[in-house]
């Protein structure tokens, strides 16, 4: 698995401050994709354990971080190679949330073991691919209206998607 990008605090991609790893290669080659660049599998460079684990402590120093985003591509076409950094992940940060992003849909993410595994590690999942025409700049964390920002556990609990609401203060 490769990774092609890395911003260790983003306030853009999901709830709080957030480490984003951007996970190379992405099959959906959605018109107006914001990043391109990401679609080949062997855009960047390996995401080595040592890379892994140097982002996981970079995260757990940080006392401002909220959470975790993984972003593309799309991680979901990498979900068993990234099973493993995300569960290293999240038992060195147990109090952050996971986001992930996705050109599937959750209904297609729950049919397949592997992105069903990953899926089950994230709080939140945006879901479906960019449409130019539902692009929507306005939303939150998210560039078009089809897409949904789905809170995992209440879904897989009712086994429909719930959207995610966020925390009232």
């Amino acid at each position: 698995m490769n990774w092609c990008g890395y911003i260790p605090e983003s306030l853009n991609e999901g709830s709080g401050l957030r480490t984003v790893v951007f996970i190379s290669g992405c099959r959906h080659a959605c018109p107006g994709c914001f990043n391109p660049a990401s679609w080949s599998f062997r855009a960047g460079e390996a995401f080595t354990l040592g890379l892994q684990q140097s982002v996981i402590r970079e995260a757990a120093a940080n006392p401002l971080l909220d959470g975790l985003t993984l972003c593309g591509g799309d991680p979901f076409f990498s979900a068993a190679e990234c099973i493993p950094f995300v569960q290293a992940y999240k038992a060195a940060c147990p109090a952050h949330t996971v986001w992930a992003y996705t050109g599937f849909t959750f209904e297609t993410l729950i049919r397949d073991p592997s992105m069903l595994e990953l899926s089950r590690l994230c709080d939140v999942i945006v879901d479906g691919p960019f449409i130019v025409e539902e692009r929507d700049v306005s939303l939150p964390f998210r560039g078009s209206r089809n897409q949904r920002l789905v809170d995992v556990r209440k879904s897989l609990a009712a086994s429909r998607v719930i959207d995610w609401q966020p925390a009232l203060l």
